[in-house]
């Protein structure tokens, strides 16, 4: 069973960007996709992004496309969320999450097997 931790959170103005970080260990991260969703405070969790196996094929959230780039290093077993023009709705937290089921275009989170433990992303205005 792979395990993930989120990192690169924190406070940041709106227009700015932060790059948050999910390292994978434990299992065999190549043979997932992966997602990053967000949630706020009495509200479900959404799904912003989320990448192939092979880092190919991405598919966003429409309110971040443009603005904000999934990626992964397979090699280091990490994926990664660029997110730059941020704006004060972004402020969630963000998760990361795998699933070895095909399809890419995935949003819901039942899809997901295994979860970070989520990352506090603030953007003041």
């Amino acid at each position: 069973q792979v395990q993930l931790v989120e990192s690169g959170g924190g406070l940041v103005q709106a227009g700015g960007s932060l790059r948050l970080s999910c390292a994978a260990s434990g299992g065999s991260f190549s043979r997932y996709i992966m997602g990053w969703f967000r949630q706020t405070p009495g509200k479900e969790r959404e799904f912003v992004a989320s990448i192939s196996m092979g880092g190919i094929s991405t598919y966003y959230k429409d309110t971040v496309k443009g603005r904000f780039t999934i990626s992964r290093d397979n090699a280091k077993n990490t994926g990664y969320l660029q997110m730059n023009s941020l704006v004060p709705e972004d402020t969630a937290v963000y998760y990361c999450a795998v699933k070895l089921r095909p399809g890419v275009a995935a949003e819901s989170d039942y899809e997901y097997s295994n979860w970070g433990q989520g990352t506090q992303v603030t953007v003041s205005s």
